[in-house]
């Protein structure tokens, strides 16, 4: 049977995988949605989803630093990766050795695509494609703000913020804020001198990467008084596989609090 990833390359899987490798915990969590528990034998130490699964799967490293050799050890015959979340030399490696099926996400559609293609390659395609379609719908029925500038903030030291060709940033203009940061490329470092001059009318400090505390927002209201700062959950803005199903309820609570502090 063949495949094709999002970078365009074709996957030869003989049969439906018995022993899959996911390397991206968003991926990871969709595997688990998909009712693969038996045929996924290894996780990154951040596929912190489901909570059953980090306990008891083998971990294979982090996202960024796979331990390949235990990865062979588990001789998987199919491994799930992500172009933006690994790193190129550690998956060009296991593709000389095993099928790796990479996936490359910068917008909703995409995050869609990548569901129907892992439930394929898995042999769940109509399970995926129930996700899909539940997903699409909650996301049609959102009542979007009308451009409220936001900055988004994944880093502190450096002050790092999401920008254009991000999935955040996508998230955020379904949500209808608009990004301060949407002309600069990936995730720029900033000075807050400069967010100062942006006009920013909104800022989030996101759980994740950076695992922003309420004592982070005292500090930047201090620099930028004048804007509504709070914290969000990284998991909706970023993470691309089931956990979409309710990111959109997620999004609507969060607009419904900004429309009554004032927000339109």
């Amino acid at each position: 049977m063949e495949f094709t990833d999002q970078l365009h390359r074709t996957i030869i899987l003989d049969k439906a995988p018995a022993r899959i490798v996911s390397l991206v915990p968003s991926q990871t969590e969709l595997l688990h949605s998909l009712g693969l528990d038996e045929r996924v034998v290894g996780i990154t130490k951040f596929c912190v989803h489901p909570a059953e699964w980090f306990r008891s799967k083998t971990r294979v490293g982090g996202t960024k630093n796979v331990h390949l050799d235990q990865v062979r050890a588990l001789q998987p015959d199919l491994i799930i990766a992500n172009k933006e979340e690994n790193t190129r030399a550690d998956i060009e490696a296991l593709m000389k050795e095993f099928p790796v099926w990479v996936s490359d996400i910068h917008s909703l559609e995409d995050a869609l695509g990548m569901i129907a293609g892992v439930g394929a390659l898995t042999q769940r395609s109509a399970k995926a494609a129930a996700m899909i379609a539940e997903i699409e719908q909650d996301f049609a029925a959102l009542q979007p703000l009308s451009g409220v500038r936001t900055a988004y903030f994944i880093w502190r030291e450096p002050w790092m913020v999401a920008g254009n060709d991000t999935f955040i940033h996508q998230m955020l203009q379904r949500c209808g804020l608009t990004n301060v940061y949407g002309h600069v490329p990936r995730y720029p470092d900033i000075s807050l001198k400069q967010l100062a001059t942006t006009d920013c009318e909104l800022i989030f400090l996101s759980s994740e990467p950076y695992p922003f505390k309420e004592k982070h927002i005292a500090e930047l209201q201090e620099l930028i008084p004048a804007a509504r700062i709070q914290l969000v959950d990284g998991e909706y803005f970023s993470w691309y596989g089931s956990r979409l199903k309710g990111a959109p309820a997620y999004f609507s609570g969060l607009i419904a609090s900004l429309r009554e502090a004032g927000f339109q």
